[in-house]
């Protein structure tokens, strides 16, 4: 008999492996704490490291017959200094500095950066940021291979250090060699999304589509400033967004990243494209068992904004508490979830329909479910069109996907509300709603009696089809 898993919330939970959690019995406490998504991170670790955890993954997904997503997360350029004679240098508030090609060991008046496209972008009055913005360096002087710097917050220069330049866009391609070479080692594993740094334009997704050519989704890594200028037309390219706010913190004042958070989370939502916060959820629960009362904020406050997921990083990836920081995160979207504030909250940010007869049967799904106090909206899906508009109407009861794709079920498992489940493909309208039926009971979402809201599309199977709105009854299950 196979296991059922369900989850008692909306909200997704996306975790990082990494050395806290890349074993069999880690990844499956990790599963069964709630994590619907595993994110491997290609900055760090091998490619056969990222090959077992995939392997770990599908098994434990077989166990237990229930479809999860595995995101890739390409490491993207990294912009850095070169090294120092000492390995560090002191740079005190006022000093004057040179940052350059040559490729010579750095002073203390000098250091190569080795990248000419950072002097192509910048001008006089340009800042660099150093380090994750601890030293900010101001360009006095510039040219094709050289900057004249004055460093108007001082600090330690040392060795490799990341530099990043939040005004400019930079003439560079957001995938490297190692990204190219990652993506079609992680493509070769049937991952389900792909996570894109680095995204400063749409061009930037469109680059990454055509090498995934359809294989998996992709989700726009937005970290740049540059990108919350493009960013309706990225969320159109894109078949989801990240809010990644550490880089975003790096290149952004403080008090503006909540904004854009807001703003990306509504944006995605109005596209019905779902939408990840990350970076920083947790972040004491790396050493320590519990979040501060600000980190359960912080996760709360993405939950009432409607966000899809929110996601887990070094808490799960090399914390010692890995377990505790996604059953955290459950609980606290499973309270969030409790307030009636919340379903009232999503009620009043609701968007404009396309003039489609699937927008308007995913619309009346929602709004016949509210009416009967259905148990679950119940859609049928191939390419997963189907689910998405639904979930983009944020109902006040479960989304059961039922889909004959391993592939669709797996990358829906991100969505917001969705519950997807593998199963053989209908052809006609008493065992659509057999199926339903008996699925929805056989996994907890309606008993005996309750009414569940089917939609699908005819002709069964036509991706992006959905045509039939259905009210059904279920019946006990022999």
């Amino acid at each position: 008999m196979k296991l059922t898993v369900r989850r008692q919330r909306s909200a997704k939970i996306v975790a990082t492996l990494g050395p806290a959690s890349s074993t069999d019995v880690m990844i499956e406490r990790l599963f069964l704490a709630g994590v619907d998504v595993f994110r491997l991170n290609f900055s760090h670790g091998s490619q056969d490291d990222h090959r077992a955890n995939v392997d770990r993954i599908r098994h434990i997904e077989k166990r237990y017959s229930h479809p999860l997503g595995v995101m890739i997360d390409l490491q993207g350029p990294k912009l850095r200094l070169g090294t120092f004679d000492q390995g560090r240098i002191n740079l005190p508030n006022g000093t004057k500095f040179r940052l350059d090609l040559d490729p010579a060991i750095g002073t203390e008046q000098r250091c190569t950066l080795p990248h000419p496209e950072i002097f192509a972008a910048i001008s006089e009055g340009t800042d660099l940021l150093v380090d994750d913005g601890k030293v900010r360096l101001r360009v006095d002087r510039c040219g094709a291979d050289f900057a004249e710097v004055t460093a108007t917050v001082g600090g330690v220069l040392s060795n490799r250090k990341g530099v990043n330049v939040p005004n400019a866009v930079l003439p560079i391609s957001a995938l490297t060699q190692k990204d190219r070479s990652d993506l079609a080692f992680a493509l070769e594993l049937g991952i389900d999304w792909v996570a894109m740094s680095f995204v400063q334009r749409p061009e930037d997704v469109a680059e990454g589509r055509k090498l995934i050519g359809g294989r998996a989704a992709l989700l726009a890594k937005l970290e740049k400033p540059s990108a919350l200028e493009h960013l309706e037309a990225i969320v159109e390219q894109a078949d989801g967004i990240m809010v990644a706010r550490g880089d975003l913190g790096v290149e952004t004042p403080p008090e503006d990243v909540p904004v854009a958070q807001r703003r990306i989370v509504h944006a995605c939502r109005q596209a019905g494209k779902p939408v990840i916060v990350a970076t920083q959820m947790l972040e004491s629960m790396i050493k320590s068992p519990t979040p501060t009362r600000a980190e359960a904020s912080d996760v709360a406050t993405a939950v009432y904004e409607g966000a899809d997921a929110v996601m887990l990083s070094a808490e799960t990836a090399a914390g010692d508490y890995p377990v505790e920081a996604v059953d955290m995160m459950n609980r606290i979207i499973t309270r969030v979830n409790a307030d009636p504030l919340f379903q009232a909250g999503l009620d009043t940010d609701h968007h404009d329909l396309q003039e489609t007869s699937s927008d308007a049967i995913t619309a009346a799904a929602r709004q016949v479910a509210t009416t009967i106090k259905a148990a679950a909206i119940v859609t049928y899906t191939t390419s997963g069109s189907t689910t998405l508009r639904a979930a983009r109407e944020r109902p006040p009861v479960p989304i059961l996907c039922l889909t004959a794709s391993p592939q669709t079920a797996r990358r829906l498992a991100m969505v917001w509300g969705v519950h997807p489940v593998v199963t053989k493909d209908i052809s006609t309208f008493s065992d659509m709603v057999h199926k339903a039926s008996r699925i929805a009971h056989a996994h907890g979402f309606a008993q005996e009696g309750a009414r569940i809201v089917i939609t699908a599309g005819v002709p069964f199977g036509t991706p992006g089809a959905t045509n039939i709105l259905r009210i059904a009854w279920v019946q006990a299950q022999n």
